[in-house]
C-alpha cells in the first residue's frame, strides 16, 4: 500500500515528518534509484527501495512493531 514518503521516513525513526519534508526537498531521498524532491510523493515499502542519505530504510520499516498499552 502506497504511503507518503515523509510518513514512511518518520515511521522508520529517521526523522520527524517536518524534518523528513526538508530531507525530501533537499534531494536526499531516493525511490528505486531516482531522486525524489517533490513533497507529497508516495511509495510502497513492500515493493519500492527507499533510501535516505544513501541508506536503505526498508528493513527498519519491517522491523518496526506496534506497542499497545492498556490503561485502567
Amino acid at each position: 500500500m502506497e504511503q507518503r514518503l515523509q510518513k514512511l521516513i518518520a515511521a522508520a525513526g529517521i526523522a520527524s515528518r517536518r524534518h523528513a519534508e526538508e530531507l525530501i526537498s533537499s534531494g536526499k531521498v531516493s525511490v528505486n534509484g531516482a531522486v525524489v524532491s517533490e513533497l507529497g510523493s508516495k511509495a510502497d515499502p513492500d515493493k519500492d527501495h527507499i533510501k535516505v542519505n544513501g541508506k536503505l530504510i526498508n528493513p527498519q520499516l519491517k522491523a518496526k512493531e506496534k506497542t499497545y498499552v492498556l490503561l485502567n
